[in-house]
This record gives structure tokens, C-alpha cells and sequence, in this order.
């Protein structure tokens, strides 16, 4: 019988060559590097326009990414039409770059992915109702997938911290970035919430480590931020013009690290080198909670979570309405009602300081409180009672003295990469010089 088998497919024999070039193929594609998924959460359009320079970059880079949402977020007057003008200047180049990068993904799928999210910062509680741009977060992060998604923050956590609580299994599937340091004091309390409720996120809390972009002190003199623009980048593409209207050229892009990070290195190992910085595992987040006015005595760790809690009347008003604010170094913070005749209110300084504060309110006994306290480095200092517990892929900047660049902690992990960050980039401007 098994005679009679190999005689009757001698043309067996003729597949084996097919066979052979299927399992190259296949074996070839399996090695070809998988594109990291990737959703961006912007302030864009808001305070600061450096989201618009890293928003630059991440579009001439975007035949190396899955980019699967951009999200508009707090802080400040940004929209998801600010990412939307931004792929019109990117239709403008496309052909060009296309010519050397044939795989950039098209401006209408781009503009498909593009979502609202919240438009004001959180309440005391951290996190309000649903919106388009929290609803896209959990959407994909359920798409199904081998790998993870990385949701790279450039602004507030509102949208993360609502998808977490409305879906809180998206932990499993998601590792974040995030570009905290002034975004943490306007996103304070999502941050608490997220710290409190969500420890077992997998978190890259970048303060500081971000500014080794921005700190021109190691950079050669080609790189620095105000030379770069002149030396790289004029007169090169819609885009290329479009980067003047933001600090004036000079280079900034204070968010871009967080997409460098999974650009370069191994970004499964938070510890380990790549272009967007080095970071420690922190098993606990700096908070401290007064029930009275600080003073100078106070010391708090710099980036830490600072609560306010005062007594006050017992008023028939909803538990968290806004009912005091706090200026502290000229800027405005609210305060919320807390029930049964207690008030409070959350700060987190973003660099070592010195800070008075004052309050105003209606309410004769929450008005001109005054207070001062001091903020240290480095973050998250000795762990006190009040500190929130961290899960075990929670990480931070690293807190070794050398690797400071000045006040910032970490920041040579990103500064001693510049240059070759740069130089890379430089070489994609060129894809759009004039023929």
C-alpha cells in the first residue's frame, strides 16, 4: 500500500521548491520588525505649542508606528481640529516623503482616528463622564493584538483616568507614557485617582526626564534648539515652514520623548537605554495631606501630590462642587466640597520651589487663607503614610545624582542621545529639500 503511495505522487516531489520559497517568505516576514501600536493623548492647540512640534516629528516618522488613536485632551483651548490642520500640512508633503518612505499611512486614515476628548481638566474625584476620546482609548485597546498599546500622554490624564474607570480590564492591555512634571499639576487629580485606584497600571511617570530634550547644556553646537531649525529644517516642506510658527523654530518638543522611547532600545525594559530616557521602578508615589495652612517648615518631594483639607460651614450644596480656588505663583487651582463641612483641594509642584499661596472664596471661612511650603528634589523621596502604593510596573525618573542636568532628575538619560536623535531626524528633513 505505501509503495503504491510513493509512486502515485512522484509530483510531490515538484512542490518541495514552492514549499521552500512559502516557508522563507513566511519565515521572513515574522522577522521583519513588528510596528508598535500607538494612541497619542494631546493637549495640542493648548498652552504650550511644543505638541505641535512633536506632532511634526511624529508624522514624518509615521511609517514606523500602528497609530491607532489621536485624542485631544486638557490643558487649555486645544481641539481635535488642531490635529486635523496639522495632516493637511502633512497631505503637502506626503508626496515627497513618500519617495523614501513608501509605507506612510494616508492623511485620511489619520483624520479617521483623530477624537475629542475632554475639554475641561477633572473634578476633585478624578474623572467626570465619557467622551469620544476616552471611548476610542478603550475601543483600542480591546482591539485585539499580540502586543500592547502604548498610550503616549503629552498632556492631562483626563481621557486615560475616565477609560480606566469605565473599563478598568484595559490595564492589561495597555503601558503608558507620560510626559507628567506641569502636566501633573494641572492633572492632579486624575493623577490622584489613577495613583490610588489603578496602581497596577504599567506607568512610565516621566517629571523630568523628558527636559533632556529641551536643555541645550550637553548639546553640540549644530543641535542646540536655537541652531537646529536654521541648520536642518527651513525651507524644507509645509511642514518645515509650519515649525517656525512654534517658539519661533527653536526646538522644544518636550513630548517627543515618550514616542522616542518606543522608537529605539527595548521599550519592554523601562530600565534599560533608549532615546527616550532610562527610568527606576517606584513602589510609591510622594503625597502629602495637611488639615491646616503650611508654612516653610513644610517640605514636600517636587512632583508630589500636595492635599489641602479645611473645615468649613455645612452647606446644602452637592458633594465636589467648586467652591474655592487657590492662587499659587500666579496661577489659579479650585477647590471642591467634600461633605460634611470639609473642603479640599490638590497641588503638585513641578520643579523645586519655594511657593505662598492664598485662597478666595465666598464662604468667609475659606477666604484669605494664606500658606507657604517648599518643594524638594528628588521625587518620590522617603516614603511617608500618606503616599499612594505603587504595583510592580510603575516607573519614574531615575533618582542617581549623576544622571541630573541640573534640577532635572534623570534628564542625561535623554540629553546623551540627543545628538544621535537629532542627526536621525535630520536625514528625513532632507527627503523634502526642493529639486
Amino acid at each position: 500500500m505505501s509503495i503504491k503511495f510513493f509512486k502515485g505522487s512522484k509530483w510531490l516531489l515538484q512542490l518541495i521548491p514552492f514549499v521552500l520559497v512559502l516557508l522563507t517568505q513566511a519565515s521572513s516576514a515574522q522577522n521583519e520588525k513588528v510596528k508598535p501600536r500607538i494612541l497619542i493623548s494631546s493637549d495640542i492647540g493648548g498652552t504650550d505649542p511644543d505638541d505641535n512640534q512633536s506632532m511634526i516629528h511624529l508624522l514624518m516618522y509615521a511609517d514606523l508606528f500602528e497609530i491607532e488613536g489621536l485624542v485631544s485632551s486638557p490643558y487649555g483651548p486645544g481641539r481635535k481640529s488642531e490635529f486635523l490642520r496639522m495632516i493637511d500640512l502633512y497631505r503637502q508633503d506626503l508626496p515627497q516623503l513618500q519617495k523614501y518612505a513608501p509605507n506612510l499611512p494616508s492623511p485620511d486614515d489619520l483624520k479617521s482616528v483623530c477624537k475629542q476628548g475632554a475639554i475641561l481638566e477633572a473634578p476633585y474625584k478624578g474623572y467626570d463622564i465619557a467622551t469620544e476620546g476616552s471611548d476610542w482609548i478603550i475601543k483600542s485597546a480591546k482591539k485585539e493584538s499580540d502586543q500592547p498599546l502604548w498610550v503616549l500622554v503629552w498632556g492631562g490624564l483626563e481621557d486615560l483616568a475616565q477609560a480606566l474607570h469605565d473599563a478598568p480590564e484595559i490595564k492589561e492591555h495597555i503601558r503608558v507614557y507620560w510626559i507628567g512634571g506641569p502636566n501633573k499639576k494641572w492633572s492632579v487629580n486624575t493623577y490622584a485617582y489613577i495613583a490610588e485606584n489603578h496602581p497596577d497600571l504599567y506607568m512610565i511617570e516621566a517629571n523630568a526626564t523628558y527636559r533632556g530634550w529641551i536643555i541645550d547644556d550637553e548639546a553640540t553646537e549644530d543641535f542646540k534648539g536655537d541652531k537646529y531649525y536654521d541648520n536642518y529644517i527651513q525651507g524644507k516642506g509645509a511642514m518645515g515652514q509650519d515649525f517656525r510658527n512654534y517658539y519661533n523654530g527653536n526646538i522644544k518638543m518636550g513630548d517627543t520623548p515618550s514616542l522616542a522611547y518606543v522608537m529605539s532600545g527595548n521599550p519592554d525594559n523601562p530600565e534599560g537605554e533608549s532615546w527616550g530616557g532610562s527610568f527606576m521602578p517606584l513602589q510609591h508615589s510622594s503625597r502629602s495631606v495637611f488639615n491646616r495652612n503650611t508654612t516653610l517648615n513644610d517640605t514636600v518631594s517636587t512632583y508630589g501630590v500636595i492635599e489641602w483639607n479645611f473645615d468649613g460651614p455645612k452647606l446644602e450644596i452637592p458633594v465636589a462642587s467648586k467652591c474655592f480656588t487657590m492662587e499659587i505663583s500666579n496661577q489659579t487651582w479650585h477647590g471642591y466640597y467634600l461633605g460634611d463641612g470639609r473642603y479640599g483641594i490638590r497641588y503638585a509642584s513641578k520643579k523645586p520651589e519655594i511657593c505662598t499661596y492664598i485662597t478666595s472664596s465666598n464662604i468667609p471661612e475659606l477666604n484669605a487663607l494664606k500658606g507657604q511650603f517648599v518643594s524638594v528634589n528628588p521625587f518620590p523621596g522617603k516614603q511617608i503614610s500618606t503616599d499612594y502604593v505603587l504595583g510592580e510596573n510603575w516607573y519614574g525618573d531615575k533618582t542617581n545624582a549623576d544622571l541630573f542636568l541640573g534640577e532635572q532628575q534623570g534628564a542625561k538619560t535623554v540629553s546623551k542621545h540627543r545628538s544621535e536623535f537629532l542627526l536621525d531626524w535630520a536625514e528625513r528633513w532632507k527627503w523634502l529639500e526642493a529639486n
